[in-house]
């Protein structure tokens, strides 16, 4: 089904479809593609604004959709880093 992951600390605007993040010690994720936002999760914004996380609105704001490329153990406080040469 999928999973969310937070994350803080990085320069949003970089992560774009094709870039890789590496979670953790054995973590690699690739991005796909910015996420649609959906009026159901509406109530989660002030006002009701879920568009604010609209990518054609507001760039850099969305949230992602990434596949897993190498599987393993996330936890909480565990790096996160844009990997070098990744798609900009």
């Amino acid at each position: 089904a999928g999973e969310n992951l937070t994350v803080a600390g990085l320069a949003w605007e970089r992560v774009t479809p094709g870039s890789r993040l590496c979670v953790g010690a054995h973590v690699l994720l690739e991005v796909t593609r910015y996420t649609s936002p959906c009026k159901t999760i509406a109530a989660s914004f002030h006002d009701g604004r879920f568009t604010r996380i609209s990518q054609d609105r507001h760039p850099g704001q969305s949230r992602v959709y990434a596949r897993v490329l190498a599987e393993g153990l996330v936890r909480t406080g565990d790096p996160v880093t844009l990997l070098p040469g990744a798609a900009s």
